[in-house]
C-alpha cells in the first residue's frame, strides 16, 4: 500500500507565506504526478498545482505567480511555496499522487492539512 503524509499547514497573516509538504511511502514502482488540491468551506475540491513526471506543471489561475510546485524524486516528496497568501486561499490543502504500484496506476490521497489565512 502507499500513504502520502502531509505537514506544513496553519495559520498564517495575509501576505504571508507557508511551504507544504507531502511525501509518498511504500511499495511504489512510479509517480506519475503528484499536486495539491483544496477544499474551502461549502465549495468543491479544486486543483491547486500539479507536477506532472517529466517536468509538467500547472497552477490554477488564482494561485499563478504566488504559488510554487517543487518535487524531490529521490524522497518521492513534493512541496508547495505558498507566498503572497490571501484570506480567499483559506482551505484544506490535500496532496494527491498518481503512483503505479502494479500494472494500472492508482490515486492516493492525503489526510488533508488545514491552511487559515487571517489577521
Amino acid at each position: 500500500q502507499v500513504q502520502l503524509v502531509e505537514s506544513g499547514g496553519g495559520l498564517v497573516q495575509p501576505g504571508g507565506s507557508l511551504r507544504l509538504s507531502c511525501a509518498a511511502s511504500g511499495s511504489i514502482l512510479r509517480i506519475n504526478a503528484m499536486g495539491w488540491y483544496r477544499q474551502a468551506p461549502g465549495k468543491q475540491r479544486d486543483l491547486v498545482a500539479v507536477d506532472v513526471s517529466g517536468g509538467t506543471t500547472h497552477y490554477a489561475d488564482s494561485v499563478k505567480g504566488r504559488f510554487t510546485i517543487s518535487r524531490d524524486n529521490a524522497k518521492n516528496a513534493v512541496m508547495l511555496q505558498m507566498n503572497s497568501l490571501e484570506p480567499e486561499d483559506t482551505a484544506v490543502y490535500s496532496c494527491h499522487a498518481l503512483i503505479r504500484t502494479s500494472i494500472l496506476p492508482t490515486h492516493y490521497w492525503g489526510q488533508g492539512t488545514q491552511v487559515t489565512v487571517s489577521s
